[in-house]
């Protein structure tokens, strides 16, 4: 598996832009192939942070994803209502390389 863990602040100001763009954005970066997983969080303190994660069956699959016509707009709108996008891309760790629950 690979995680891409994406993280901004919202440009204050433009929130309500913002909330509006996300609504139409998930389902449309959603419709792209290769996500397993979205996933977004705030923090508890409601600052304008965001963190989101797509979970990806492997690094080609992330690829694909990434470099697509739709994917690359959805990320070019983003920057009009955000700044300090960052990205990182996580793979499997070698000690566990698979997901362990607890009772497992």
């Amino acid at each position: 598996m690979v995680l891409s863990v994406w993280q901004w602040n919202i440009i204050p100001g433009k929130e309500k832009a913002y909330e509006e763009w996300v609504r139409d954005a998930i389902p449309r970066i959603l419709r792209i192939p290769g996500v397993i997983e979205f996933r977004g969080y705030r923090p508890a303190t409601g600052s304008a942070q965001t963190v989101v994660t797509y979970e990806f069956a492997d690094m080609a699959a992330w690829a694909a994803w990434y470099s697509h016509e739709d994917a690359q707009k959805l990320l070019t709108e983003l920057r009009t209502v955000t700044t300090d996008v960052r990205q990182e891309i996580w793979g499997p760790s070698p000690f566990v390389p698979k997901p362990v629950r607890p009772g497992e």
